[in-house]
């Protein structure tokens, strides 16, 4: 399912604050990143961010 960029935007930030909170992240970090948003934006990537889009009817 494609997402909308209203979409896409609702689930980094999302992503993000559970990171910001302590949450793990969930792929290997290569590098030393500790920007949250940047962290969630490779995970939406290589698509491993544990968050689900419902729309409504």
């Amino acid at each position: 399912m494609e997402l909308t960029r209203f979409e896409k935007a609702r689930v980094i930030g999302a992503r993000a604050l559970q990171l910001a909170s302590g949450a793990p992240p969930m792929l290997e970090l290569l590098e030393k990143t500790v920007n949250p948003v940047k962290i969630a934006y490779m995970e939406f990537e290589k698509e491993v961010i544990p968050l689900v889009v419902i729309r409504g009817k």
